[in-house]
């Protein structure tokens, strides 16, 4: 009787517990549906070992395993040996050095900007159980091992540093840097956004070299942010932020010879208004490559530069009418060549050239794009590359013969796909997710066979299985302009389609980047299930500028940022107001950053067509955002002056008649509040009504504690009102 009592009670549990909804706590607080990746698991230089981080006896251990069976050999690092006083360093960021004798450790890291991560490093030797601080008297940015492993450059207080983990000595590279002045081996503000890097620095492969940037802010104008700390008055930060149209830093490259103590500079032409996005060293220890690009982007050039005389030259210059992508797709072939990738035939393919730039062979082809160039394998002649052949909305891996003419797609699966090969490729970590499931990794020979499963988020997609989650559905669809549009849509629960739902609609559409992917993402598809929950149907769909479909579809935006973004989501719009489970009468955008300046755009251009617009963190003049981004598309405003004011949302607010909220950190340093100030005082000076909300010391991402819980608790209120 019992039995029967307890197998009646779990199958109302389980009925229960499948109608779960979703909450903004699930989401924000506990993060309920937070997939887990394969972080910690490392291939061995031998290849035939791996290492990974467990709990031993409740203590974090570094073990080693064989890779064929998984087997454990040994126990390579007991965390109760990271004492250092009376604390312990943590061994979860842990990185080895290039000869695996030896781990990287760190403690307090803080961010200055995204990939500017300083923190107190440590040397922790394994065969002797041995714990050196990097350096004291503050803490250090971007350590980096010399290939032989003997020694670590690094940046502190804006200067180039070396420790020698031979003899334990430092040598200070360079004594002139000041902040917001004088910046070596980091890179400004502006470089490290808009050129995705930060660490300026480069070690030749017999690390006798190290190449790095200086930085001269002297004349980038200074931007500026009250911080509120609960006192009297608040304080200040201040620093480099060179806004369209505004000076720069000043550039110069040098080369540090380890053995003489030496230090040449590079010529780099006479033109100092330039940027250097790229500094790598070639196969030649004494030879450096430096990617030049003009004040306009449309200019690269590669140039070769001789390590001890700092004498450069000129071997391949790419040109366009708009822009050139700055990417990390440069590998050199030993004494033979190099690999890029270039737009050259509408489509971003992978090209092979001599030293002396003389192009050998086109190695990719097709109407589709190549968006990551994983890496050259020179003992099998082969590149592995990530592309769009599929679909824009798919990410698969191929293998590609150096000449172009044996060519396979590794990635069985369809979905998202991304492979992160070892060193040697012998082996390669996978991963694999769609819009509706979380990743699975797992770890694979270079011949596709699966030798161990690290991560399948079972957990969570069982988890999953048990609340209303909603299917994210893929649907095309053509404008008025016979343009064809990628979209996807989430329908609300028990859809009826003789009812007709309200639309929330969602997107970034910015130059070159996708929101329409069959990719899981976590946040926003648990957010817009909640939203269906509610009884509202969520659609998506990349409208001109987005990635994955060619260069001419890309860059149809260039010196029109927002113009034909705009006319694409109202298209969405009219689209979606024709089906006849929609009702036209309530349809909404919500948008971050890009997406913030198109919700911005839609609810004073698209007001006939927008009941109401969210905009979180927009810009909405691109006059007031930086330059290196804002000229890549509009030129500098003296030279675009319709371009930029045509579709500024400052100078259209006259248009509103629908709901809008206006969202922005107070600390954002990267798409400053100034914007919605500005866009705040244009809507009081026409008596435009508006809610509005500054998140008090908040950065571009505004989170941390139970601020996206608060923001998120805010949009939902204001989209049940509204829409």
């Amino acid at each position: 009787m019992k039995k029967i009592l307890l197998a009646t009670f779990l199958f109302f549990s389980t009925l229960n517990h499948s109608q779960n909804k979703i909450t903004l706590q699930d989401i924000w607080v506990n993060y309920t549906f937070y997939p887990k990746s394969a972080a910690g698991f490392n291939v061995l230089n031998d290849g035939l070992n791996y290492v990974d981080v467990e709990t031993v006896a409740g203590v974090n251990t570094l073990c080693q395993y064989e890779l064929k069976s998984g087997k454990k050999i040994k126990e390579l690092v007991n965390g109760n040996d990271l004492k250092l006083g009376s604390k312990f360093l943590d061994l979860t960021s842990y990185e080895f050095s290039p000869t695996q004798t030896k781990l990287l450790l760190s403690e307090n890291t803080e961010y200055v900007y995204r990939r500017s991560p300083k923190a107190n490093y440590y040397v922790y030797d394994i065969a002797t159980k041995k714990i050196t601080p990097l350096n004291d008297n503050g803490k250090q940015f971007f350590p980096t091992f010399s290939p032989d492993g003997n020694k670590i450059a690094f940046v502190q207080d804006n200067n180039m540093f070396i420790k020698n983990l031979i003899d334990n000595s430092l040598t200070q590279i360079t004594k002139d840097g000041i902040e917001n002045k004088v910046k070596n081996g980091w890179g400004d503000w502006v470089y490290e956004e808009e050129f995705s890097q930060a660490a300026y620095f480069d070690w030749s492969a017999n690390s006798q070299f190290v190449a790095y940037i200086k930085f001269d802010e002297s004349n980038v104008k200074e931007f500026s942010m009250d911080i509120y700390k609960g006192e009297l008055y608040p304080s200040k930060y201040t620093f480099k932020y060179p806004k369209a149209g505004e000076d720069n830093s000043i550039i110069s490259v040098h080369v540090y010879d380890t053995k003489t103590n030496k230090t040449v500079t590079a010529n780099i032409g006479a033109d100092k208004d330039i940027y250097i996005p790229r500094i790598n060293f070639t196969n030649d220890n004494n030879v450096l490559c430096l990617q030049r690009l003009n004040r306009l982007q449309n200019k690269l050039d590669y140039l070769f530069v001789d390590a001890t005389t700092g004498d450069g030259k000129t071997i391949l210059t790419k040109e366009a009418k708009t822009y050139i992508d700055i990417t990390d797709d440069l590998t050199f072939v030993a004494n033979k060549g190099f690999i890029i990738s270039s737009e050259d035939d509408n489509y971003n393919h992978l090209y092979y050239y001599d030293l002396n730039g003389k192009l050998i062979n086109q190695i990719t082809k097709g109407n589709w794009d190549v968006t990551e160039f994983k890496g050259f394998n020179e003992k099998l002649n082969t590149l592995y590359y990530v592309s769009t052949e599929n679909g824009s909305i798919n990410r698969d891996v191929y293998s590609i013969s150096l000449d172009g003419k044996i060519k396979k797609r590794m990635s069985p699966k369809n979905g998202f796909n991304n492979f992160d090969f070892t060193t040697g490729f012998k082996y390669y970590i996978s991963s694999n997710s769609n819009a509706n499931t979380p990743a699975t990794y797992e770890l694979c020979d270079i011949s596709g066979k699966t030798i161990k499963v690290l991560e399948d988020n079972a957990e969570l997609k069982t988890k999953m299985k048990s609340y209303t989650f909603s299917q994210r559905t893929f649907f095309k669809f053509k404008t008025t302009e016979g343009i064809e549009l990628n979209g996807w849509m989430m329908k609300p629960h028990n859809f009826d389609s003789t009812k007709k739902y309200p639309v929330y609609m969602f997107a970034y559409n910015g130059p070159g980047s996708n929101e329409v992917n069959n990719n899981y993402d976590p946040f926003e598809y648990c957010w817009h299930t909640l939203l269906n929950q509610e009884g509202y149907m969520v659609v998506c769909v990349d409208g001109r500028g987005t990635l994955g479909r060619g260069r001419e579809f890309k860059h149809s935006t260039y010196l029109q940022l927002g113009k034909y973004e705009t006319i694409d989501q109202i298209e969405v719009a009219k689209y979606l107001g024709n089906l006849p489970y929609v009702d036209k009468t309530r349809i909404g955008f919500q948008g971050w950053s890009y997406g913030g300046f198109m919700a911005c755009n839609l609810i004073t251009k698209g007001a006939d067509y927008f009941k109401a617009a969210i905009a979180v963190a927009p810009v909405t003049n691109w006059k007031f955002y930086d330059n290196i981004y804002t000229e890549r598309f509009m030129r500098k405003p003296t030279d675009n002056k319709s371009g930029y004011e045509d579709n500024s949302p400052i100078n259209n607010v006259k248009n509103i008649k629908g709901k809008f909220l206006l969202i922005h950190g107070s600390a954002d340093d990267n798409v400053h509040v100034q914007n919605s100030m500005e866009l705040a005082a244009a809507l009081v000076k026409n008596n435009i009504p508006f809610d509005y909300m500054i998140y008090p010391n908040k950065n571009h991402g505004i989170s941390g504690g139970l601020t996206r819980m608060h923001i998120y608790s805010k949009m939902l209120k204001f989209v049940k009102e509204n829409l």
